[in-house]
């Protein structure tokens, strides 16, 4: 029976937790109404002119969020150990290279937008209504690659609310500022294509300004003020740490990207009811994910904070609680998405056939989200030591050498139903490699805070 002191880490990690989840939730949906309003109003040529800037924008995200996760560990052991100034000083540090890296992105983005839509092999017919959409977006990046960087640091000192916060009022601008922007409205010109733009830069800019105030009057310990501003340098010992542990992260989400790539062209040589099917069996799967991929992230911040504060013997009970929570949040989620996977499906899709199709392909995959899971946590609280490089290649390793050469395998035998096989069995392989590399590898390092 758990003691009153695992209950009561029990309860904080959970507390913790639930904004998480909830920003992740409130993340996706925000995206898909802001898509619903562009195809709605101005017709499947805005749409098709947004889409092919999504690989552009993963690329990029791939190494803000990589970025991101590294300086989080580093302020989440400074924040164990209890050392104030040095939080402020990788934050400082952090949202410095962002700037500098944001910055570059957006005056060559802006003058090679033309470029490099025209590499991704973009129709010339969408071409005047993607490239001005492209350069406004890239243009904003600065503001956009900093409001992830902070809010996703916050994190590090415990604070999963305002994020969250954050998140909700952006969501509110962006929604009730493009469909006026699209039509115009009063004093707000119509500005076609270029309203989902700047209703997200402007989200992004008002929110940051709302934060100030409001972290401010909180004497919040990330508040942005004049001693979080003079940090606002390069730092020779925090920013090669902060990308020592943030670029693998990069690496590892871009190798995925691509590897989504490559499966999405073989299914579409199933037919369009295949790649209809893949879509809707993709957003079922990622709303069951967000609460495994939201353990990983609490657990990553609790292990560093443990590490920072020095009380290793915390490490056991910080995995243990991660996977206790995998278990019961995602696994009930598992069983929900099979009870309802023909409704789930229909949400998405009309066609009886495709339905039953996505159903089908959903009854493959699902069970082995748990181990998607727990192979996250294991390797989320191997980060939070600074131990990423191993992870990471043990993430390609699954992907690259097992996922898709199976899927490809498997898709000849047993048809577009062995294409969810060889994801099930992706999710196992690197269950087991992680795990394995956790108990008899990590687990016997001399662990030490980075900070």
């Amino acid at each position: 029976m758990p003691n009153q002191h695992s209950r009561s880490f029990t309860k904080q990690f959970l507390f913790f937790l639930l904004p998480l989840i909830a920003t992740n939730i409130l993340q996706s949906l925000s995206g898909t109404i802001n898509t619903i309003y562009v195809g709605q109003m101005m017709g499947v040529n805005a749409i098709a002119a947004i889409s092919v800037f999504f690989p552009i924008l993963f690329f990029l995200m791939a190494f803000t969020i990589g970025l991101s996760a590294g300086a989080t560990v580093l302020v989440g052991q400074a924040w164990g150990k209890g050392e104030s100034d040095q939080v402020r000083r990788i934050m400082g540090t952090t949202l410095f290279m962002t700037l500098i890296g944001g910055t570059l992105i957006a005056i060559l983005g802006v003058i090679y937008a033309k470029d490099i839509l025209t590499l991704l092999g973009t129709d010339p017919s969408l071409l005047p209504l993607s490239l001005p959409y492209v350069q406004t977006m890239l243009a904003g990046s600065p503001i956009l690659f900093v409001y992830i960087i902070y809010t996703s640091i916050l994190r590090g000192v415990g604070d999963s609310k305002t994020p969250l916060l954050a998140l909700g009022l952006t969501s509110i601008i962006g929604l009730t500022v493009t469909p006026t922007l699209i039509q115009g409205w009063l004093f707000f010109p119509a500005i076609g294509i270029l309203a989902p733009a700047v209703a997200t830069i402007l989200g992004y800019v008002l929110v940051m300004l709302f934060l100030v105030v409001y972290l401010n009057r909180r004497h919040h310990i990330l508040r942005i003020d004049k001693n979080l501003l003079s940090q606002l340098r390069f730092n020779r010992e925090l920013s090669p740490l902060v990308l020592k542990l943030g670029i693998p992260t990069g690496v590892q989400m871009v190798t995925n990207s691509l590897a989504g790539l490559v499966i999405i062209g073989l299914v579409n040589g199933f037919g369009p009811h295949a790649t209809a099917a893949y879509g809707a069996v993709n957003q079922v799967n990622n709303y069951v994910q967000f609460p495994a991929i939201s353990i990983s992230i609490a657990a990553s911040i609790f292990a560093a904070q443990a590490i920072g504060s020095g009380q290793m013997q915390k490490l056991a009970q910080v995995t243990w609680t991660a996977l206790s929570m995998n278990l019961y949040l995602t696994g009930g989620l598992i069983i929900l998405a099979y009870l309802f996977a023909d409704h789930l499906m229909a949400l998405f899709i009309t066609n009886p056939e495709v339905v039953a199709l996505g159903s089908d392909l959903l009854h493959i995959v699902l069970w082995s989200l748990l181990f998607f899971g727990a192979g996250a946590i294991f390797a989320g609280i191997m980060r939070a030591s600074g131990t990423v490089v191993v992870p990471m290649i043990i993430n390609i390793v699954a992907v690259i050498g097992i996922e898709l050469p199976c899927a490809y395998w498997f898709s000849q035998i047993w048809g577009l139903s062995g294409i969810w096989m060889a994801y099930a069995l992706a999710f196992v392989c690197l269950c087991i490699m992680q795990g394995q590399y956790y108990h008899w590898v990590w687990k016997k390092k001399s662990i030490t805070a980075l900070v």
